[in-house]
């Protein structure tokens, strides 16, 4: 759709993939490789400064997160559950202030945070990610508010079941356990929430899609 991105995550090898595929299938498109901590306050500035040399943005897209551990709460380890809030809160609340300033720079700004079914509903199991998923969604039901008065929009997706490496991180390596929460199901892919994120992109600037559930058929 036109877009020029910048690709920012921990892992750089995995964005060079990323970039690799945007220049394959849409040439006239640049993408910017940035590795990036978003627990790290200094990482985060580091980001944002790139950002600012590069013209600013018209969207931001937090996708960062994920899960450590199935314990009980009794049985929870503290420093997953730290772990858990600082990637899925912290990390989306210093990207979107790091960056705010250079989104308000343009026409149609807009935040979309990928967030989770497992922040509408707790699970057995779940307890310290429901926690850090319900505590990303009700910061991003205060951003939409705050927000509004400023012209950006606010979206949250919340996908369901989708088949990439976040059990195998939730299990530490586990590849056995990791497998098993796929094998025999449907699963999403993530082509299909990044489909979705293009949708929303594109939509116009009076338009604020609020929240998008979406999950795999046997899990509805």
């Amino acid at each position: 759709d036109g877009w020029d991105v910048v690709l920012a995550a921990r892992r750089p090898e995995k964005l060079e993939a990323v970039a690799g595929r945007i220049a394959a299938e849409a040439p006239d498109a640049t993408s910017h490789v940035v590795q990036v901590d978003v627990t790290d306050r200094t990482s985060v500035d580091a980001l944002a400064a790139t950002v600012h040399d590069l013209g600013g943005v018209d969207l931001v897209v937090n996708n960062a997160g994920g899960a450590r551990g199935f314990d009980s709460v009794l049985d929870g380890d503290v420093e997953d559950w730290r772990w858990m809030y600082e990637a899925n809160v912290i990390g989306t609340l210093q990207v979107t202030q790091a960056l705010f300033g250079e989104l308000t720079r343009t026409d149609a700004p807009q935040v979309i945070n990928v967030v989770s079914i497992a922040g509408r509903g707790a699970y057995r199991g779940g307890a310290g990610y429901n926690a850090a998923k319900f505590g990303e969604t009700a910061m991003t039901d205060v951003m939409r508010m705050e927000f509004a008065e400023k012209g950006v929009r606010v979206c949250q997706i919340d996908p369901g079941r989708v088949a990439t490496d976040f059990s195998l991180n939730r299990f530490k390596g586990d590849a056995e356990k990791a497998d098993a929460v796929y094998a025999d199901n449907l699963n999403l892919v993530a082509e299909d929430i990044a489909e979705t994120i293009r949708w929303v992109a594109g939509r116009p600037a009076h338009m604020d899609v609020d929240t998008i559930m979406i999950r795999p058929t046997d899990q509805a």
